[in-house]
């Protein structure tokens, strides 16, 4: 997967700026503030149709400005495409090769990438609400469905919880709209869990050998699923479903009481543990750091694997955050295999001469120059 073009119009500090993106190596280089994660962040949301930095879809949108566009042209082992995404306060278009896509799920993953930032160790040490909004956005990308699936789910938790806060204690007794709640919620809810286990399994098989690599066969990292409550078998959905509802029931009683759904993947959590102690909670910097790059890295693979391609990877401040050696290695899994946009204050943090084929773009005040 190759990005050849990109274009932004009246996107955040952007008024226009078209670039030709052929390197295999592309270096957005400048002062802080200056806009140079805002290009990273426009390749992402072509790719997935919203901000990694915001949920507010109207902080993309220019200052003074009623809409955004953003263009790419794109080279795929099947052939080239062209992706357009247009953002205003009433919603979103998007088109491939010129055709309208009735539904967002069918534009995301036309375009895959991995974006590695310096707050990705959030994913390690931070809330159990970053590491499921990590999970979503990757398993979306590759499996656009799931999407559709999660926003179902949450839908119906939003309605849910109304019901809840709305009926109280009181309603604790057997209530049959409550039930229609449960049934629904299960239903997606199995179907979110499912796919979160079986992404979880194959990122481990990856994260585990790229870090024991990194380590130099000194650490084995190991990442498990920590849904909310114990399930017996994850394989028969009928099982899991019955396995749902019954949890839902036992439940009940405090939901009434506190107005929250108490079980549901939207309190899933995800684990890491080195050497067999959780690294969260007992891990070194270093670790929390390492442990970070062995998942983006492993993130690359699973891509490839799932869609047959390399997505493209997205460093935003990333090399200036980690040590010769761990750069060193990042630079080696990416060089001559996967398209990689590089943002960076100065190019003394990043080594160069490791790098091959890189052009270099200066950002300044929303203004990009080039020089190969």
């Amino acid at each position: 997967m190759f990005l050849n073009k990109l274009k932004v119009n009246h996107y955040r500090n952007y008024e226009q700026v078209e670039l030709t993106t052929d390197s295999n190596i592309n270096i957005f280089v400048g002062p802080n503030a200056q806009g140079k994660t805002n290009l990273l962040e426009s390749i992402y949301v072509l790719a997935m149709t919203k901000s990694h930095r915001t949920h507010q879809d109207k902080e993309l949108i220019g200052w003074n400005q009623d809409h955004t566009s953003l263009h790419a042209e794109v080279t795929k082992r099947y052939g080239s495409c062209k992706l357009d995404l247009a953002i205003s306060p009433k919603g979103k278009k998007a088109k491939i090769n010129g055709l309208e896509q009735k539904k967002l799920s069918n534009f995301i993953g036309a375009l895959n990438v991995v974006m590695f930032a310096p707050e990705d160790l959030e994913i390690v040490k931070g809330t159990p609400g970053i590491r499921r909004r990590f999970l979503d956005m990757e398993i979306g990308q590759v499996h656009p469905a799931y999407l559709y699936d999660l926003s179902q789910y949450q839908k119906i938790l939003l309605q849910r919880n109304n019901y809840l806060k709305q009926s109280g204690p009181v309603k604790a007794s057997l209530d049959p709209m409550l039930e229609i709640w449960n049934e629904q919620l299960a239903q997606y809810g199995v179907k979110i869990m499912k796919k979160r286990q079986s992404f979880i399994k194959k990122l481990q098989q990856w994260a585990e050998t790229i870090h024991r690599g990194i380590t130099n066969h000194n650490e084995e990292l190991r990442i498990r699923y920590s849904p909310s409550f114990d399930i017996q078998d994850f394989e028969d959905e009928s099982v899991f479903l019955e396995q749902f509802m019954i949890k839902l029931s036992q439940v009940k009683d405090q939901e009434f009481r506190r107005g929250v759904t108490l079980v549901g993947p939207h309190r899933d959590d995800l684990l890491f543990y080195i050497n067999e102690k959780e690294v969260q909670t007992y891990g070194s910097q270093g670790q929390q750091r390492t442990t970070a790059l062995s998942l983006k890295l492993a993130e690359i693979e699973l891509i490839h694997e799932e869609v047959g391609e390399y997505p493209l990877l997205l460093l935003d401040d990333v090399l200036s955050e980690l040590d010769e050696y761990r750069q060193t290695q990042l630079i080696q899994t990416f060089q001559q295999k996967v398209q990689t946009f590089i943002t960076t204050t100065g190019l003394d943090s990043v080594h160069m001469d490791k790098l091959d084929h890189a052009s270099v773009f200066h950002v300044l005040k929303g203004n990009v120059s080039s020089r190969s």
